[in-house]
């Protein structure tokens, strides 16, 4: 992931939660001026292999659901999350989780095609049939797909990120989020069983692999609790009022002293001097 984050750290999306609420927004209009227009934007596979490429971009301004009050606080809930995580494990890493999680889905779009085509072929059907029933099956797995489950997923995460933290439940009782996070893994998988057809199971799956993969190879980067995620936001405050000397480039990320925003620090454990920007310094692996 080091490695990623210095070739690749430079072309990551800062504040990549409101960038995600302004795609919900856009959604939302887009539903009030004219709800048919969905159609066409949709996670289709059929359609995408038929020329409809933008399907596999614009079914993230979905929104996971209808408008209303109760949806508001659920996004601005989904904000606070997801800013605390991209605070905590750095904006590289959280890109490559959401973005990860899209990607894989996109990947099961085509599983779901794939699967239908074995299925449809070996029942006999061709021809003018097999077609009207590949691109019934693409619609189906558009109906499941939206950014329900990589929400979801981005919640799992915080809990294990910070399983001590309380939230309040119905806004009075204080549980904290590990609990939570068991609840929510247990209405999952009641939910992959109640389901009928393989299209929303492999949906989901693939929706929550970034939690899988992601957790399984930054397990270490993510014991932090609250009192080091503040001691770090202090660090950076403090760091910032310091002159930084010319010279400097970071281990990890390749910027430089050239921005004049950024501080350099050295770190005391790892050899050969290496340089580490202020959000690199608590997160990079010692060498």
């Amino acid at each position: 992931m080091d490695k990623w984050e210095k070739k690749f750290g430079k072309y990551c999306i800062r504040n990549l939660p409101l960038v995600l609420i302004l795609c919900y927004v856009c959604g939302y209009i887009i539903h009030f001026v004219n709800p048919a227009f969905f159609g066409f934007l949709t996670l289709d596979p059929y359609k995408i292999l038929h020329g409809q490429v933008w399907r596999i971009f614009t079914w993230v301004i979905i929104p996971p659901s209808s408008v209303g009050i109760f949806t508001i606080i659920m996004l601005l809930f989904y904000y606070n999350l997801g800013t605390n995580l991209e605070r905590t494990w750095g904006t590289f890493r959280y890109n490559v989780y959401i973005l990860s999680g899209m990607l894989y889905t996109v990947i099961g779009s085509f599983i779901w095609y794939i699967y239908m085509y074995i299925v449809i072929a070996n029942s006999g059907v061709s021809g003018a049939d097999m077609k009207v029933m590949l691109a019934g099956a693409g619609s189906i797995y558009g109906l499941y797909s939206s950014t329900y489950y990589i929400n979801m997923s981005l919640f799992l995460a915080f809990a294990a990120t910070f399983p001590e933290v309380k939230v309040y439940l119905m806004f009075f009782i204080p549980i904290k989020v590990k609990w939570m996070g068991v609840l929510y893994a247990a209405l999952l998988v009641i939910d992959f069983m109640n389901f009928r057809l393989a299209a929303p199971r492999i949906a989901m799956v693939s929706s929550f692999l970034n939690f899988v993969i992601f957790m399984f190879f930054s397990k270490n980067r993510m014991n932090l609790n609250p009192k080091q995620v503040k001691r770090r936001m202090v660090y950076k405050q403090e760091v910032k009022k310091s002159v930084t000397p010319k010279g400097h480039k970071c281990a990890i990320c390749g910027q430089t002293d050239e921005n004049p925003d950024l501080t350099f620090r050295y770190c005391s454990k790892c050899t050969g001097g290496k340089e580490y920007c202020q959000e690199h310094l608590f997160t990079h692996t010692h060498s």
